[in-house]
């Protein structure tokens, strides 16, 4: 270990606190940039990485994966308005939000050529939302439909009036998903319209049935997917759920079947997009490149029970997934089915104000 020699003269002894200062000061400067290097900030849905795959990337270059959760995007937005959408590397973001995201500066642009594994991706996915194209990189996708437990209902449900106007054996037992763009476009769907209308007599018709339907909600929320979830014990009956969860909690209970309702439910897609105030975007994009190599994306799909738009990936995916119509749907159970668009501000408001209602 060298040891630096004291000096004798005030005026070496001067020179010498200034060297050691700007020695201290850059080490402490280069060990707070090299931790920063080797971590990266995700805001994201909890449990929705395969832990095998975060480890292998953590391993292979040596740094720290650290996620934040949101529990429903209207909790992300929050987020992120609270933290100005800074102190995140990536943020996974649904399509419908994306160009109030890049209004606000929250996000910066991906160049595609730096993600070599996108030529792996599905063009459909790729440009199905045209704010989300070259500001994204496709994560999964699916729809959200009806879980419900075919043991208790004395006949199938299969539409959404079955679940907005239910009969005796649901009243009180169900769950609903607390996510206003979910259950506002899902109460119209029921009534025959768009779920993305901005309609204000379609609006104030679908405030009308929710109200009305309050009475028979057990709870707002998501399903948890362990043993203890209502529609395992059957404290629940039927719930607004992703596809995916459904078949997850479906593991603990062979009577709890999903459907996309005759009306349609909602396709969605969730990105990763980079944030304007990324510290660590070289590290953020060598993240998106490894998790789209063709085996940790198939991987990653089969442990979440989720629709991968990862081409290649699909050659390394059992049958028994790939012809799982509740994570690929037919063309036929989607044709009533929609994306969720952006909305003009005053239905937003408006939205809300009705969710709130609803929800408290």
């Amino acid at each position: 270990m060298y040891q630096l020699e004291r000096p004798t003269s005030n005026k070496n002894h001067l020179i010498f606190q200034v060297i050691t200062l700007i020695f201290v000061l850059f080490f402490v400067l280069f060990t707070n940039t090299r931790a920063a290097e080797k971590e990266l900030t995700i805001l994201n849905w909890s449990e929705y990485f395969l832990p095998d795959m975060i480890k292998a990337f953590e391993k292979k270059y040596k740094s720290k994966v650290i996620e934040v959760y949101f529990e429903s995007d209207d909790a992300r937005d929050k987020i992120l308005l609270d933290t100005g959408g800074k102190g995140f590397d990536l943020i996974l973001v649904n399509g419908a939000i994306f160009k109030s995201y890049k209004k606000r500066g929250w996000l910066q642009p991906i160049n595609s050529k730096s993600i070599p594994n996108l030529r792996h991706m599905e063009k459909r996915w790729l440009n199905i939302f045209e704010p989300a194209v070259g500001y994204s990189v496709p994560y999964f996708w699916g729809t959200l439909g009806i879980a419900y437990r075919k043991d208790l209902v004395s006949k199938p449900i299969t539409s959404w009036k079955q679940l907005f106007n239910p009969g005796k054996e649901l009243q009180g037992k169900i769950l609903m998903v607390k996510s206003s763009r979910d259950l506002i476009g899902m109460g119209l769907k029921s009534l025959g319209y768009s779920s993305n209308s901005e309609s204000k007599k379609e609006l104030a018709e679908v405030e009308k049935l929710l109200m009305r339907h309050k009475p028979h909600v057990a709870r707002f929320g998501y399903i948890t997917l362990e043993k203890s979830s209502g529609l395992v014990t059957g404290e629940i009956t039927a719930a607004t759920v992703y596809g995916g969860d459904a078949l997850n909690v479906a593991e603990h209970n062979k009577n709890i079947t999903y459907v996309v309702p005759e009306e349609g439910g909602h396709i969605w897609i969730d990105y990763f997009a980079l944030s304007a105030s990324a510290a660590n975007k070289p590290l953020a994009i060598k993240f998106l490149n490894f998790i789209n190599q063709p085996k940790w994306a198939a991987k990653n799909a089969e442990e979440m029970y989720l629709a991968t738009p990862n081409k290649t990936a699909k050659k390394h995916i059992s049958k028994v997934h790939l012809n799982n119509s509740t994570i690929y749907p037919s063309e036929k159970s989607l044709k009533n089915s929609e994306l969720l668009n952006e909305l003009s501000p005053r239905t937003n408001r408006l939205r809300a104000k009705i969710f709130l209602n609803y929800t408290k």
